[in-house]
């Protein structure tokens, strides 16, 4: 398992290192630019050149089934969930198969809205509020991810699951 950071202007970037380390779960910080992160085995920093879209390329194409991503932009949030991963954003909302469409859906009207001139509002400021709720649900993501590989690994050819069991191995 590995926490995808898309890094660029990600306010709960520190949140994630700490909560990781905890878990003791590798962290891949994905930026256009190089940025400041703590030096510690499980942090890696990825820099990916090339464009505005480079590094959601890079995330979408290695994140996998028991990764999570953690961002802001839905359309990414969408290709992760594709993907087999799980999707948080920095507001402590997860985004899921369930609510990604309307998500696209709302942001494509406002997008409209915005470039006939109609809207100019972005999303709220970012609060301790928020803050705390990306903590939560950040830990309880996690713990469900492990616990989703230890059914698997239970399950396993070979894991000893299936011991005495008709059929099993003797």
């Amino acid at each position: 398992m590995a926490i995808y950071v898309d890094a660029d202007a990600c306010p709960v970037k520190d949140e994630v290192y700490r909560v990781a380390r905890r878990y003791g779960e590798t962290v891949r910080v994905v930026a256009n630019a190089p940025l400041r992160v703590p030096e510690h085995d499980q942090i890696e920093l990825v820099v990916v050149r090339g464009g505005f879209e480079a590094a959601d390329d890079w995330i979408a194409e290695q994140i996998g089934p028991g990764d999570l991503v953690v961002t802001a932009d839905i359309p990414l949030a969408d290709r992760c969930l594709k993907a087999g991963a799980r999707a948080l954003g920095p507001k402590g909302y997860p985004f899921t198969d369930d609510s990604i469409g309307e998500r696209l859906a709302t942001r494509a009207i406002l997008d409209q809205l915005r470039q006939a001139g109609q809207y100019g509002g972005g999303p709220s400021a970012f609060a301790k509020t928020d803050r705390s709720r990306f903590l939560g649900k950040l830990d309880e993501m996690l713990v469900a991810i492990r616990k989703e590989r230890e059914r698997e690994a239970r399950r396993a050819p070979g894991s000893g699951s299936d011991q005495g069991r008709p059929g099993g191995p003797m």
